[in-house]
């Protein structure tokens, strides 16, 4: 490798981190993936925890390391696993983000309706192979499951894959609540590939048990605050009523890649919007919502200044549906309180639910291997968990509203 790309980074939560090649330091350097350090990881969080201020870059490259981790680990069991297959291993984990929109999972759906981020990160990635000339090619058949070992998509999407492990354990450490400090070196040192799967080894339980839990933790705790979730439907509503308003014929003020969005709210996923989109970032939206505040629509403004100085919706939540005459009693006070109508008033409240469960039957199972090659599933080998409790869906019902 030349010395210019024999890079080291210091990372606060791993420590030193090695760029394993010169397809990942060119991956690195590309503006399809500069652009996540100037997205949030947990989006509008630090609301809540403040000291929630990483990126979705930040959280690539731990999920990177813990990749390279645990391509070494399988190696050191005699695992084969080739210098091009460990490059689209690399290369996947490394960019599978690379289809967030601002503010990560916030905005999702906003500008590209029904298109979910990861199939706007694998039109990236297309879009990447054809600049680097084909070097992605086993990249997109990891990141779309066609890869032979099948081994190397669970590594970058599944049960237990360097994802999940990297932003557990990263976004318990910058938002300071413990419970998410998973063991992630332990997991990763007894992952180990039986009939083409990932299973951990049967002296690792315990580290799965923990992880587990951790997540479920770390969802009602931080991912699901009703604060930040609170903070997240204003922005939504903020952008569906820019949207409305330049619909009706009035020109907001937008930066152009935002413009592109407000003038066509439906796009097809093609080359011109697919460049307008790698051009949003957070600060589009901030810089947008900064200059909305003076708007004469009063909804918006409202919005606007609620998000830009924290005058957060107030939260109703609990395990059952909210009624809709109350629903319609607050709007209806919105509405009168603001000398706006009803259907403008739509937009100051947000209704929903939120469900949940630590372990998803529909993925592939976690597997426990034993020392005489014998694997079952997690639900089967451990004496903490049952399988009802492990997949069970909790949900919660939300309803927030301006503070009238």
């Amino acid at each position: 490798m030349p010395n210019n790309k024999r890079k080291i980074i210091n990372d606060p939560v791993f420590g030193f981190i090695t760029i394993p090649s010169d397809l990942i330091y060119d991956l690195l350097q590309h503006p399809y993936l500069l652009r996540l350090t100037r997205i949030k990881q947990l989006g509008l969080t630090s609301y809540v925890y403040p000291g929630t201020q990483h990126t979705r870059f930040q959280h690539s490259l731990g999920a990177l390391y813990l990749m390279t981790e645990a391509v070494s680990t399988l190696r050191s069991k005699g695992v084969e696993i080739t210098d091009d297959e460990a490059d689209a291993v690399y290369a996947a984990i490394l960019l599978h983000d690379v289809g967030h929109g601002p503010f990560s999972h916030t905005l999702e759906n906003c500008f590209f309706p029904d298109i979910s981020h990861e199939e706007l990160t694998i039109k990236i990635c297309e879009l990447l192979n054809e600049e680097m000339d084909g070097a992605l090619n086993s990249t997109l058949d990891v990141l779309q499951d066609k890869h032979k070992k099948k081994f190397l998509r669970e590594m970058v999407s599944g049960q237990l894959d360097m994802d999940r492990l990297d932003f557990i354990r990263r976004d318990s450490f910058f938002s300071g609540v413990s419970e998410g400090n998973i063991g992630s070196a332990r997991i990763i040192r007894m992952l180990n590939i039986k009939d083409n799967k990932l299973v951990v080894e049967a002296k690792g339980i315990y580290s799965i048990e923990n992880f587990l839990m951790s997540r479920r933790l770390m969802y009602w705790q931080v991912y699901f605050h009703k604060t930040a979730y609170a903070a997240e439907k204003m922005i939504i509503n903020t952008i569906r009523r820019a949207k409305y308003i330049q619909k009706s014929g009035t020109k907001l003020f937008a930066p152009p890649a935002l413009q592109y969005f407000l003038d066509n709210q439906n796009p097809e996923l093609n080359h011109i919007s697919l460049k307008n989109f790698l051009l949003l970032d957070d600060s589009d939206i901030w810089t947008s919502m900064k200059v909305w505040i003076s708007q004469p629509d009063k909804v918006l403004s409202t919005l606007c200044n609620g998000i830009v100085n924290r005058e957060l919706f107030k939260m109703d939540i609990g395990n059952k549906k909210i009624d809709n005459d109350k629903i319609y009693m607050v709007k209806s006070e919105i509405a009168n309180r603001l000398n706006i109508s009803l259907e403008d008033a739509e937009y100051l409240t947000s209704s929903a639910s939120v469900s949940q469960h630590m372990y998803n039957r529909d993925e592939t199972n976690i597997g426990i291997l034993y020392n005489n090659g014998t694997v079952k599933t997690i639900q089967e080998a451990s004496d903490m968990f049952d399988i009802n409790v492990l997949s069970r869906k909790i949900t919660k019902y939300y309803f927030c509203y301006y503070r009238y």
